[in-house]
């Protein structure tokens, strides 16, 4: 076999090897993405398993906070209502035991599903606070239900006569007003002037509700018949001075 004849064995087996090589790079490459795919997944996947023990320990949280504050709530209701059946009044007496709460059924689902965000109250948006509901519900009991039973205090006392004068003062310019107007009245100007006669003779004790209004409301004291008369005295003072001027223009 002479030189010539060698010749195509050697290009073959270059081309062979040429090959081989570029088989092996490929080969090399195609590890070398797939072990970047795989990292990259690993790490993805890390990242989501890490923020969802993140959500559920924030879930969990969350779950505890709503626990505590329907406890909360439960106690400071049972204790409003209690405190309701014991007011006076046999309205309030009737009431019986307190309520069962709703079912968990009956409630939204939406509602019950959904994870708050990071700062968010546990009431749903646009309802207002249950502490809220109970705090009004507490100051309507102190208020209107609970008696008060304190004495007005010394210090109130000067005021008294003062708001007594201020009613009656007001009442006797709406009576002036209405005797006047109804002097000038072409029709039922005596119903007016009568009606206005009858406001002047309820000047004196005008400022009576509004003084027991704001003891009873500001001070939670009782209108006694002490306070009673000093507001009496500070009104009929009043009504007696914007009589007699009322009389003296005419």
């Amino acid at each position: 076999m002479t030189t010539h004849d060698r010749q195509p064995l050697g290009r073959d087996y270059q081309l062979m090897v040429s090959a081989l090589a570029d088989v092996t790079r490929r080969r090399d490459a195609d590890l070398d993405d797939a072990e970047r795919a795989y990292q990259d997944s690993a790490t993805r996947a890390a990242g989501e398993l890490a923020r969802a023990e993140g959500e559920a320990l924030a879930a969990d949280r969350w779950a505890g906070a709503a626990a505590a504050q329907v406890l909360d709530v439960d106690r400071e209701a049972a204790r409003l209502w209690d405190q309701l059946r014991r007011a006076r009044g046999l309205r309030v007496r009737a009431l019986g035991e307190l309520p069962d709460p709703a079912p968990v059924e009956a409630m939204p689902r939406v509602a019950l599903q959904r994870r708050p965000e990071p700062g968010e109250d546990v009431v749903p948006a646009g309802r207002q606070s249950p502490r809220v509901l109970l705090s009004r519900a507490a100051d309507r009991i102190d208020v209107t239900v609970r008696p008060a039973g304190a004495a007005v205090p010394r210090w109130a006392l000067p005021l008294l006569p003062l708001t007594g004068a201020l009613g009656a003062f007001i009442t006797g310019l709406v009576a002036a007003g209405l005797v006047t107007f109804g002097d000038n009245a072409d029709w039922g100007g005596f119903l007016i002037r009568g009606f206005g006669w009858l406001t002047f003779l309820a000047a004196p004790s005008a400022g009576v509700p509004v003084a027991a209004y704001l003891v009873h409301s500001r001070l939670r004291a009782r209108m006694d018949i002490g306070g009673i008369g000093l507001t009496l005295l500070g009104g009929m003072l009043a009504a007696t001075l914007l009589s007699l001027s009322f009389a003296a223009t005419r």
